[in-house]
């Protein structure tokens, strides 16, 4: 691909990896055909036969010596030559560019509520499976952070601490399920673990994303005082409500009639998850259907994108040696061929 670069008084343009500064001297490639012109006029000079004949076709059939069929070499030569020299004219440049980049990650962790409740189906096909796959996407984003998962219902624990590893975190994200914790909704245990994990972390910045549907009825910690101690050590709170507003259909599984649905009441303590996100700067999301928590996660990957410090080192270098030493060589061959074995007169283009 040739790219035309107008940087300089002479224009240059890039063709592969070469870009060509003086492109301007290729200009001159518009003289070989008078080259070859005025060599042609050259070899006609002084030709002219002393004898006189009627047909020459009886010539025609005599075999052609070497030097005869090679008569157009040196030509060649001179003409391929002179490409070359004008190619090393036009300066050919290798540039090479090398990236450095300098990220001061931030440290995330994601704590999620697995109680029961997250089983209801407003959110497509559940609660639970849409914040697992809106969370897996969320890490896929992600490139220099560290991100970790703490879950959360009765009690709360450390899923995966913060992480580059986003593979195995993935996998734990996919493992997670109701059930591995006593039911209840312990918001403020939930958010005081997260704290702990980033409580010790050098990060620039520190994030926690708490996704909650319910009140908080369990615990020794309350929200509150979690929040306050989010504060002390700088970390960022985002909180996401999810579950649509009024009731939302809840799966029961009966051993007789199989499964049933039934409409339960959506309990959501918005003031509070509003407080405790503003305390510690953040800000608080209600998310009714899962294309809306999928939009909040965005909200929070732009609010809060990692800054990229490039440094760029470039160093050009010069090539026209690649085609400097062959014009050289083909000067001389056509010089040799021209001057000993076609045994012609001189003429250098």
């Amino acid at each position: 691909m040739i790219e035309w670069i107008a940087n300089t008084p002479f224009g240059q343009f890039q063709f592969g990896q070469l870009q060509w500064d003086f492109a301007a001297a290729f200009w001159l490639l518009v003289a070989l055909p008078v080259v070859w012109g005025v060599r042609w006029l050259w070899s006609r000079q002084g030709r002219q036969g002393s004898l006189t004949y009627t047909s020459l076709n009886a010539f025609d059939e005599m075999p052609r010596s070497w030097r005869q069929r090679l008569h157009l070499l040196p030509t060649v030569a001179y003409s391929l030559a002179t490409v070359c020299l004008i190619a090393a004219l036009a300066r050919p440049q290798q540039e090479n560019v090398t990236v450095e980049q300098k990220t001061e990650g931030i440290d995330i962790v994601i704590s999620m509520d697995i109680s029961s409740s997250m089983r209801a189906e407003d959110l497509k096909p559940n609660r639970l499976e849409a914040a697992r796959e809106v969370a897996l996407d969320f890490v896929g984003g992600r490139l220099s952070d560290r991100i970790g998962m703490v879950v959360f219902a009765r009690q709360s624990y450390t899923a995966c601490p913060p992480t580059l590893d986003y593979t195995l975190l993935k996998n734990v994200i996919n493992e997670l399920k109701m059930g591995q914790i006593q039911d209840g909704t312990a918001i403020g245990m939930g958010l005081a673990t997260a704290v702990n994990r980033l409580k010790d972390s050098d990060a620039k910045s520190r994030v926690i994303i708490l996704l909650t549907d319910g009140m908080n009825n369990a615990g020794e910690i309350d929200p509150v005082t979690a929040a306050e101690l989010a504060q002390t050590y700088q970390i960022k709170l985002y909180t996401i409500g999810v579950g649509s507003r009024g009731t939302a259909p809840y799966p029961v599984d009966d051993p007789l009639f199989g499964r049933r649905y039934q409409n339960v009441s959506v309990d959501l303590d918005e003031e509070m998850l509003t407080e405790i996100a503003t305390k510690t700067g953040g800000q608080y999301f209600r998310a009714v259907d899962t294309e809306e928590l999928a939009k909040i996660y965005d909200q929070i990957d732009e609010m809060e994108k990692t800054e990229v410090e490039e440094i760029i080192y470039t160093d050009i270098q010069e090539r026209y040696p690649w085609v400097l030493i062959p014009g050289l060589v083909l000067v001389l061959f056509g010089w040799i061929a021209d001057r000993f074995w076609l045994r012609s007169p001189l003429l250098m283009p």
